[in-house]
């Protein structure tokens, strides 16, 4: 099992910030990097040969994006599921939200490599009323229940195991997959990580597990929202590399460049105190490194 060499060379991807990026996805075809701004309610693109960033405004919060075969874009927003062609601006929906959307929004989500687009939601109470949905043939099917915040979704190299974490919880799953049928078996503990206590310090808090990737070695990338870094797991759930970020609450890395060895990682910078952005510039940029894994390259949605 490879690990990369560490110091890790850290640098800006884009200097703009967002409030809550999100979502990054790396596009081969065009050499760049989608994301969203959840609170902004934006879609952006990346050109990261030439820097230019483009956004597109939308009518409700983004909780992620996905390449559809054929071109455009899934978008999973809090009102319900859209395509979008990022050519013409042309915003359609494809299946309305199955749930209240005055109470939750969709949130992290990814296609199978069979097509099938998996996303979960986040209860705005903060209530285990979120589930975890599959949107495959038209329909939307809910598949699991019971979490707070839906988080983390990713597929071992042999589509045999899928992760899901819940961030409330501090905890992240692996389940059973039957890439074949679309089904999952019951959710196993992967990895747990100690809730913070109110009287320690923010410092002291290594943060609760966020979006993920996983490498061609099936190794597992987090990022550790507070926890002001990321982590490398093994499929066994043992730490590999334990990376330290410029900015308190990174939000979630993808794979990319031509090779997939660079890993961009979205930021937050809502809700952080003056005092924080003021020491953390960075806070709301992307990130971006070099690797020495490569990542697995992004699946596309089948409409």
């Amino acid at each position: 099992m490879s690990a990369s060499p560490a110091p890790y060379l850290i640098e800006l991807a884009h200097a703009t910030p967002a409030s809550l990026g999100e979502s990054p996805l790396w596009d081969a075809a065009t050499q760049s990097l989608f994301f969203v701004d959840i609170p902004e309610r934006r879609v952006l693109r990346l050109r990261t040969e030439t820097g230019d960033l483009r956004h597109w405004q939308l009518d409700s919060e983004p909780g992620c994006i996905a390449l559809i075969e054929g071109g455009g874009l899934l978008v999973a927003q809090r009102n319900g599921l859209w395509r979008l062609d990022p050519e013409t601006g042309v915003h359609t929906q494809l299946a309305a939200a199955p749930f209240d959307s005055a109470a939750q929004r969709f949130n992290d989500g990814k296609p199978d490599a069979q097509g099938r687009f998996w996303v979960g939601t986040i209860d705005d109470a903060r209530l285990p009323h979120a589930g975890l949905y599959r949107y495959a043939g038209g329909a939307i099917t809910r598949m699991a229940e019971g979490i707070v915040t839906s988080n983390g979704l990713a597929w071992s190299p042999d589509a045999t195991r899928m992760y899901w974490s819940d961030t409330k919880a501090h905890e992240i799953y692996a389940l059973s997959f039957d890439a074949q049928a679309g089904s999952i078996g019951e959710r196993q503990l992967f990895a747990k990580f100690p809730s913070r206590v109110a009287e320690l310090p923010l410092e002291a808090y290594g943060g609760r597990p966020d979006g993920a990737a996983v490498d061609v070695e099936g190794c597992y990338w987090v990022a550790m929202f507070e926890g002001q870094r990321l982590l490398r797991l093994s499929p066994e759930g043992r730490v590999l590399n334990d990376i330290a970020l410029p900015v308190r609450c990174p939000t979630m890395p993808a794979f990319g460049g031509a090779d997939l060895r660079t890993l961009y990682v979205t930021t937050a910078r809502a809700g952080r105190s003056a005092e924080e952005l003021a020491a953390q510039p960075w806070a709301g940029c992307v990130l971006k490194m070099r690797v020495d894994v490569p990542g697995l390259a992004p699946n596309r949605v089948k409409l």
